[in-house]
This record gives C-alpha cells, structure tokens and sequence, in this order.
C-alpha cells in the first residue's frame, strides 16, 4: 500500500508540528523564533511593488503574507523559487560569496523553500527542497537535492521525543558487538563517558542513571528546526535530514547525512566531502570526512579524520585519530589512534589509545563458533603489526607490539612495553618485556612527542595524557616486575631434578626466589626456560625472552618515571623537597584508571559514580566538571603517584635529602641512556646496508632521508637532556 497521502493545497508549508504536540505553545514557530532570536529582529511584509517584482521573476508563493524580510532587501535578487510557509529573509543585497575558488551571487535561485528563516546575505541556489531550517548569516548552499528537518529531529543523540516509543531510539554498541555493552550519544559525549557507561555494566543503577540524564538533558519537545551555522558552506549533496551544522562548516558532494550533529567553528571548522554516508552520528571540532566515508551510529572526536572509504559502524573515536580505508567495527578507541590502510579491520575492541594498526592487521574475530559476543582490550601504545590477526577474547598491557603472524589462540598479556612474536620453527609464542626501551627507544621517546604535538585542538574537553610513562603504564610496571619474578622462580623450581614430584611452592615463594636469582644470578635466569603459559589459551609454548633485562629495565623505567615526575612538579610549581616529602600521605595507592586518555585515580572514578548513582551529579556537564576538576590536580596526583613508586622501589617509608639527590643523580643517568638509546635506535636505519640499497651513494640517501645528526627529534632529545639537568639541580635538597 502506497505511504504517499494528499495534502490540501492550503495546508502546504504548516503543520510542521501535531497539534497534539505543540504543549500550550500559541502556534507552531514557538522554538523557531526562540531559535532566530525573533524578539530582536525586524521583518515586515513585502510591498506591492516587491510582490510585483518577485511575481515578474518567476517566483511563486503559496501566501505573500506569510514572506516577511529585513531592510535592506533586495526582491530582484531572488529568481524562479517556490515558497510555501512563514518563509523570513534577513537583508538581501547585490553582492558575491566566494569560498576558495567557488564564487556564487547573493540572493536565491531555482529552489524550493519551506517554511525556513534565511539569514543576511546568503547565496541559495538550485536547492530543490529546503524545509524547516534556521539558516546563518553568508550561507551558501547549492545543488542540494532535499535538506530538510521533521518536527521529531533528535540530530545524532540517543533521545527520544514526545510520544515516541523506546524501539527508535538510538543506541550504540561499542566493545561488544552483541550489545551487551551499549551506551546513549549526545552531542557532548567524550571517551571518558563512554568508557564509564561501557565498562561498569555490574552497576545497573549508574546504567539507569547514566540513561536517565541523557534523555533529561535533552529537550524532547518536538519542533525544533535545523541549524546551518553563520559562513557555512552546503553545495553538492543528495539527502540531508535531520542535520545541525555548526558556523563554518563546508559539505560537499555528499550522498546522505541524516540525524547528525556537525561540530564546527571559524577556529576549528568542519569538512565532509565527496561520497559519504553519514547516519546517527555527533561530528567533533575541526573533523575531516572525506571521499567516500560510511559511518553509522557513531561519535567522531575533536581533530579526527574519516577518509578513502572508511567504515566506521557503531563506534565511538577519541581525539585526534584518523581511521581510513578500513572498517572499524563496534569500537571504544580512546585518542590518537591511527588506522589507514584498506585491509585492516577492528571489531569488538576498546583500545585505549596512542596506537596503530597496521596493514592487514585482523583484530577480532566474528564469532569465535559460538557468538558474537567476544571483546578485545588493549591499553595505550597497542600496535598489532602487518597481517597480524587475533581472536576473541585478549588482552593486552599498554605498548604491546605484536608482530607479524596469525595468532590461533585467546592471549592475556599483561606485561608491558612487550614484543610479542611467534616461532614458527619451535612452534613457540615469545613475549619480550620491556622492548621499547631496551631496542627501540627512538619510537617509544617520539611517539610521546608526537601525540602533543600533532594534538591541534582549540575546543578541548577530554584531556589526555600523552607520555608512556605516567601512573597507569607505572602499575603496569610494577605489577610486571613481579610477574617476571614469580615466572622465573616457577622456572627454577621447575628446573629442578625432583620438581615434579614436590608441589610448587607459594607465589610469595616464587617471586621471592626469582628476586634473588634476577639480582645475584642472571646466568642462571638466563639458561631457564621461563615459561608463561597462563599468557596464551593454547597448547604451544610460551616463553619470557631477555627476562634479567626485561627485569632490570622496568626497575630503570620506574626510577626514572618516579624521577622525573617528582623533580618536574617540584620544579614547575616552587615546591621545596621538605614541603613535598612532608605532605605526601604515608601510602598512596596506585590504581589509576585510564578514562578515555585522561588518567585518574580509581578513588576518584569510584566517588563519582557514586556521585552519579545517588543524585548528586545529575548532568553530563557536571561530569565534565569533575574531570576537569580532576586534571587540575592532577600534577600533585601524579607526583605522589610517582613518589610512591619511588618509596616502593627504594623499600624507604621515607627517602631523605640525601636519598633523594642520589637519586637525581640517577635520574640523570637514565636520561643520558635514553638520549643514547634514541639516537643509537634511529642510527640502525643507516647502518643497515640493505637499508641503502635503493641509493646510487650515502650522499643520494642523506638527500632523500636526511643526516641522522640532523634529524629533528634526535635533537629534541638533546635539549630535553640539557633541560632535566637544569631542572635537577633546582629541585637537589
């Protein structure tokens, strides 16, 4: 049966809203003249003579008394359009709009207009229907098929509207593709409130709640039109509906954007481009989406990209990242995340940001033979590399790179900064610790670098934290240190001629004995084979490789984590080292929470659910709030975070001045290694001569690469050297 239905001829362009739904409003233009500002404007009604001449133009009205205009208004201006509603101009003169090369007369041409307030000096042409919107000042839109807003419009957030039923709302499923997982967006939503809503799913009460002041904040009276925001540029596009555009952003050539929220600002603007497919989404600051972009049920961070045929589907993506090519799959990827080539694919995850997947790299399988209901975490720095492949369910510790291969089992891999690999020849699965900082610390060094300094954002609501060595990596370390210990003392009992007929003892007993055997025998350690086979879900082996220094270069990582931390902070905010030691609570925990690439102390995340469950918090604004409240104080955290790591490294309830600048000096030792190390790791590119083999001489190569000496961050790291020096000897007590 045909949906089609006729409508009288009188009743074209009203009736926008049911009158069963216009809640004691006087008539239907309540929101929208709340929406124009219409208190403090001055539209009148056309003259004869303006009539005479629209008429003359070849344009049509279904009422001349419902189009009202501004002075000064210019009827010649506008040519072969239909106008049907309250239909309101703001001035109109003789002049020309010119975005880049697109120069377009002011005025309206060969469109459809209904029921719309235009603002000062737009150019709208061949628009063949335009229903229902507030449109800015020096607009342009052009070549538009149908742009239009239904008086239920909720723009991309997951509301619902008087009268409608729970079945259409709109809800994401990130992590877990059976939706076990799902959460609400709204227009301000941030990884870090997604992650609250995402992972604490035992707390049905904050789940009712977190629901609760989504649809409150919102307002659910129907109505309200489409916003195209002052300077905004719309040529180009087949269906828009349901679509508030910020100021300044620019569309074009897209073939459907429906039910959006478009972020943009003359600062920070907007730019969706040729072929894309946008539904049910929040679009952040300063977004690029380009060329071919399907996305649905989504939120797209501040500074991020969307490009080359991109499948982004019922996900959420922090800040600064760009996602092209591939399909991205009911996902929480937290901040700075990179994933650009056509062949990757990302399902069921939540990655928690500061990573890269490769070529080819598979992260999730589907099904796993049973349901799709599996997931995958994996903190900071995660980089599965080329063609690499894994399954349902895994999880992986901050900065975990895993090489090329086909991973045929479930991992957990809890310690960090490792490399994961397979061999192939002993049927094997090798996990080295700590390889970043023992073989690769030009990457590890500038990837900290690169991450604030790519980050361009001018609107910022989540803060992120962008150093590989902060609170959360630090427990990571620390509880790395030990399972490093309690493996190799498991390996040692095991090694043992009668230690299949004895019990293993405690793993109190274990790590102590892998302690002892890490600080006085790494001969002994370094014969073992020190196995991990609660680390893989499968009957190969597993092996800890270079465990003495793995070992020793986590202790090297948290002595100069807590260093450094302390010295900064004591340095930047003129703390004497008596004040500090002083006020620093006798114990300070070191469970730490990575909310979205902002880091917080659990105690805090823990108060603020309670804050949420019990009424206190009643608004996504006042959540906000208290992480920014949070990374106000966060330097003190983190410095007594680090300085609790120092205790614990020392074995000192209490480190003295003398302590403390024997430590310093320390500090700079570590850092005169790490200078090394990045400069000794980015040298490697020179020295290996197959690495040269595509040059006629070193001199074509330098042309083309550069001399290592010259390179920009070997430089970096030498300045940074120079500058922890300085701060040393202001903070020595």
């Amino acid at each position: 049966m045909s949906e089609i239905t006729t409508l009288p001829a009188d009743q074209f362009g009203y009736g926008f809203i049911p009158p069963e739904y216009l809640a004691g409003n006087p008539h239907e233009y309540a929101f929208r003249d709340m929406q124009s500002n219409a208190a403090s404007r001055k539209w009148r009604h056309l003259s004869s003579e303006e009539i005479e001449t629209l008429a003359r133009n070849g344009n049509t009205c279904t009422d001349w008394m419902q189009f009202l205009v501004e002075d000064p208004f210019d009827p010649g201006l506008i040519r072969n359009s239909l106008f049907a509603g309250l239909v309101r101009f703001g001035p109109l003169e003789a002049k020309y709009l010119q975005y880049h090369d697109f120069v377009v007369p002011v005025g309206v041409t060969n469109s459809r207009i209904i029921a719309c307030d235009i603002g000062k000096d737009c150019a709208i042409h061949d628009c063949a229907n335009l229903a229902h919107y507030i449109i800015g000042e020096k607009v342009i839109m052009s070549r538009i098929d149908e742009m239009a807003t239904t008086n239920h419009a909720k723009f991309g957030e997951g509301v619902l509207k008087d009268g409608e039923s729970e079945d259409v709302r709109i809800w994401i499923d990130p992590l877990n593709e059976a939706g076990g997982r799902s959460v609400l967006p709204f227009a301000d939503m941030i990884c870090a409130d997604a992650y609250l809503w995402t992972i604490y799913r035992d707390d049905a009460k904050l789940m009712d709640r977190f629901k609760e002041i989504t649809q409150n904040q919102a307002d659910s009276r129907r109505g309200w039109y489409g916003v195209v925001g002052d300077g905004s540029v719309v040529k180009s596009c087949q269906v828009v509906k349901d679509v508030n555009f910020g100021p300044s952003s620019y569309v074009k050539g897209a073939n459907k954007l429906k039910n959006l929220t478009i972020k943009s600002s003359p600062e920070e603007p907007t730019q969706i481009g040729e072929g894309c497919e946008l539904v049910n989404g929040i679009i952040g600051y300063g977004c690029r989406v380009f060329y071919g972009v399907k996305a649905v049920r989504f939120v797209l961070g501040n500074n991020s990209s969307l490009k080359y045929g991109a499948r982004l589907i019922h996900s959420i993506l922090g800040d600064n990242s760009t996602i092209s090519c591939c399909e991205v799959l009911n996902n929480l990827v937290f901040p700075a995340h990179e994933q650009h080539h056509n062949n990757s694919f990302l399902i069921a995850t939540l990655v928690m940001g500061q990573s890269n997947m490769a070529a080819g790299a598979t992260v999730g399988s589907n099904h796993n033979s049973r349901g799709n209901d599996g997931e995958i975490i994996a903190g900071r720095g995660f980089w599965p590399g080329l063609s690499s492949t894994l399954k349902h369910n895994c999880r992986f510790a901050s900065y975990t790179l895993l090489t090329k291969g086909s991973y045929p089992a479930e991992m957990n891999i809890p310690l960090p900064f490792s490399m994961v690999y397979e061999d192939r020849k002993s049927d094997t699965l090798n996990i080295m610790p700590a390889y970043y900082w023992m073989y690769n610390m030009y990457a590890l060094e500038r990837n900290s670098w690169k991450y604030s300094t790519r980050d361009k954002r001018k609107t910022i609501v989540q803060r992120i934290e962008a150093d590989h060595l902060a609170p959360d990596t630090a427990k990571e370390l620390m509880d790395g240190i030990l399972i490093l210990e309690r493996l190799t003392g498991r390996a040692w009992y095991r090694a043992q001629n009668d230690a299949s007929s004895k019990p293993l003892p405690s793993d109190a007993e274990l790590a102590a004995k892998g302690r002892e055997l890490l600080e006085g025998q790494p001969e002994v350690v370094d014969a073992l084979f020190i196995s991990a086979e609660e680390m893989e879900q499968g009957k190969r082996p597993v092996r800890i490789v270079k465990a003495v220094r793995a070992w020793r270069a986590y202790r090297q990582m948290l002595l100069f984590y807590g260093i450094r931390t302390v010295a900064s902070y004591l340095s930047k905010y003129a703390i004497h080292f008596d004040y500090f030691a002083a006020q620093v609570p006798a114990k300070v925990s070191l469970e730490w929470v990575n909310l979205g690439g902002q880091l917080a102390p659990e105690a805090k995340v823990d108060g603020l659910r309670d804050a949420v469950r019990s009424g206190i918090i009643d608004s996504w604004k006042d959540v906000h709030a208290q992480y920014d409240q949070w990374w106000a104080v966060y330097p003190c955290d983190k410095a007594e975070n680090a300085w609790e790591i120092l205790r614990r490294l020392t074995g000192k309830a209490s480190i003295s001045k003398a302590e403390w600048n024997g430590l310093l000096d320390q500090g700079l030792e570590i850092r005169k290694y790490v200078e090394e190390q990045v400069y000794i790791t980015k040298k490697k590119d020179y020295a290996n001569p197959f690495r040269g083999i595509t040059y006629r001489n070193d001199a074509e190569r330098d042309a083309v690469l550069g001399k290592v000496e010259d390179n920009s961050f070997i430089k970096t790291a030498r300045k940074e050297s120079v500058d922890f020096a300085a701060m040393v000897e202001k903070v020595r007590a």
